[in-house]
């Protein structure tokens, strides 16, 4: 079993994947995929395209059953509890899933109905998930009015809403300056931190991932490399991350790894 190395016992994982296969007809996309992520802990999940990451975080959704192995959220099955099983997780989507003519408030008001939180602890709750962003000086704006790295705070503002004990992240600054996706890294691992949630972060951008974060390297559906970030560095005797990946799926350039 995985540390975590702020602690000096094992720790109970958010998030349990085991010998998860997966295939489109006669196409393999994942095959025996197991990792555990830690409350508290980042994990960075890197992959070259078609490597599986988006498979891996549809069937942690349920948006696909996988027909082998095992996901369990919090220690339950989403296979067989369902939306309970769903409940403590969080999702950022790489797609923008906001609704453009909804203010800010309305698109969160509305996100927490559909969790069953009522509206004055809802208020309370976007204001601060909003002040922890500097978005909420905007809470009356409508999307379609907003730029895209404030559209994606939002997002992950939302994400965060009902207070989950996991967070999926697919690829979430995708197309965001570089202030504004280095703002959004120092948040989410701040998070993490702070209110001891464990992040699956799928990235194709070596520098969001820091050098204590665990690391999942993916590539043809199979883990590659696990662990620190910067012991995987270490082991391949790469100077950086983006030497260590391509060493380890025999890349050339960081394009390879866009998902």
């Amino acid at each position: 079993m995985q540390k975590d190395p702020s602690r000096d016992g094992p720790r109970v994982p958010v998030l349990t994947v085991k010998n998860v296969s997966y295939w489109y007809g006669s196409k393999q996309a994942l095959d025996d995929v197991s990792f555990d992520v830690y409350p508290g802990r980042v994990t960075a999940l890197l992959g070259p395209n078609g490597a599986g990451k988006t498979t891996l975080f549809s069937l942690i959704t349920r948006l696909f059953d996988a027909p082998t192995g095992r996901i369990e959220i919090c220690g339950r099955s989403p296979a067989e509890w369902g939306s309970k099983a769903l409940a403590p997780l969080g999702v950022v989507f790489q797609q923008p899933t906001l609704d453009l003519d909804l203010t800010v408030k309305q698109n969160l008001r509305y996100f927490a109905a559909l969790r069953g939180i009522k509206r004055k602890e809802a208020d309370e709750r976007m204001l601060r998930a909003l002040e922890a962003l500097d978005m909420a000086e905007r809470i009356n704006e409508r999307v379609r009015s907003l730029n895209g790295g404030h559209r994606r705070r939002v997002e992950i503002a939302r994400g965060i809403l009902h207070s989950p004990k996991l967070i999926l992240l697919d690829e979430p600054t995708i197309g965001l300056d570089v202030p504004t996706r280095t703002a959004i890294v120092r948040h989410i691992h701040e998070l993490a931190r702070t209110g001891n949630i464990g992040v699956l972060w799928a990235t194709h951008l070596f520098d969001e991932v820091e050098p204590d974060d665990d690391l999942l390297v993916l590539t043809r559906g199979r883990i590659v490399a696990r662990g620190a970030a910067k012991d995987v560095v270490a082991e391949t005797g790469a100077k950086d991350l983006g030497g260590a990946f391509r060493l380890l799926i025999g890349g050339d350039t960081e394009e390879d790894i866009a998902a």
